[in-house]
């Protein structure tokens, strides 16, 4: 299925990239401790390294600048996928309760090992991804089950009972949080809110084996996410084994929105906007829409952090408040533009 791009995709990725490249300036330069792009390049290049600067670069704002980068290619990628499968423009990580799923199973595993939570060792950060790649398949399952109906996958029942079914896990996740101690509490309640602020080189080790992993397996399927969004007869007509394209692609995506769970808390929208804007930029052909859903959720992570940071500093505001802010004005327009063109 051949679609053209509206736009030249390489002149696009490299524009992106430059935006990304400016946010991760303005990001590193700026915040309660200025510092100039010289001190900068000396820091990074170990040239008379002064310690603060190692303090603020290495310890506190690079790490933080790579989890937003992964996170928002993660959900970026992952809502590219459900979307495609389920072949709804209104499916969403957190909206179908994948996120709550993945976060309620993190919840879970915080909550036996409270206590220790500040205390961040190599075997907390390996386990957090696996606990949220179980809650996902959780609550997809659960999902599956609910919005099945004679022989097939409704989009309406889907986008309804993943509401209802995150609904009912982040009560779930409410519940656990209020028995911990006011440490752990405080910690988890704003960690679910969904923030970077704690973002450390351990985190990012835990995940990128995960994006080393799944995100080829989906690229190396784009062309099968164009089938996908024929009926179930065409697509089984050209060759593909439909049951078991959806099940990789959809655990692959699970897989992506549990490792962005599980350092980042639950951020929400950008699985929702961020395909939009890569389609109406570059078409529907995966192939393209891919690369460019990875950078726009890069980039709109990383803009949510860095004003969630400095806006209203000293407070701190969460980047998943910002994202939500920003993003149910855009759910409410896509909702409004496909109930036109029911």
């Amino acid at each position: 299925m051949k679609v053209k791009a509206r736009g030249s995709f390489a002149v696009l990725l490299l524009v992106g990239l430059g935006l990304i490249a400016g946010m991760i300036y303005v990001s590193l330069t700026n915040g309660e401790f200025d510092i100039t792009v010289k001190d900068i390049v000396r820091t990074l290049l170990r040239i008379n390294p002064n310690p603060d600067y190692d303090l603020v670069v290495f310890e506190f704002r690079l790490p933080r600048i790579v989890i937003a980068v992964l996170v928002g290619m993660g959900l970026g990628i992952a809502g590219a996928v459900i979307q495609g499968v389920t072949r709804n423009g209104l499916a969403d990580p957190g909206m179908l309760g994948i996120n709550a799923g993945a976060g309620v199973a993190i919840v879970v595993f915080l909550y036996f090992y409270q206590g220790q939570i500040r205390e961040i060792t190599w075997f907390s950060v390996m386990a957090m991804p696996l606990f949220g790649l179980l809650g996902g398949l959780m609550a997809a399952l659960m999902i599956y089950l609910f919005a099945w109906k004679n022989g097939r996958l409704e989009p309406q029942r889907l986008l309804l009972t993943g509401l209802a079914i995150a609904s009912g896990l982040s009560a779930i996740s409410l519940f656990l949080t209020l028995r911990m101690n006011s440490q752990d509490f405080e910690m988890v309640a704003v960690w679910t809110s969904g923030s970077i602020y704690n973002a450390n080189w351990k985190y990012i080790a835990s995940i990128l084996p995960w994006f080393a992993v799944l995100i080829p397996i989906i690229y190396a399927r784009s062309h099968t996410l164009n089938l996908l969004q024929l009926d179930d007869d065409s697509a089984r007509s050209v060759g593909v084994q439909l049951e078991k394209q959806k099940g990789i692609l959809l655990l692959s995506g699970i897989g992506l929105v549990s490792a962005c769970v599980s350092v980042a808390g639950g951020i929400g929208f950008i699985g929702l906007i961020a395909p939009h804007i890569a389609r109406r930029l570059v078409g529907q052909a995966h192939q393209r829409s891919l690369p460019i859903c990875a950078v726009v959720g890069a980039l709109l992570v990383l803009a949510a952090d860095f004003i969630g940071k400095t806006l209203f500093s000293p407070v701190e505001l969460p980047a998943g408040i910002i994202v939500a802010i920003l993003g149910v004005p855009g759910f409410v327009f896509l909702l409004h533009r496909r109930k036109g063109r029911a």
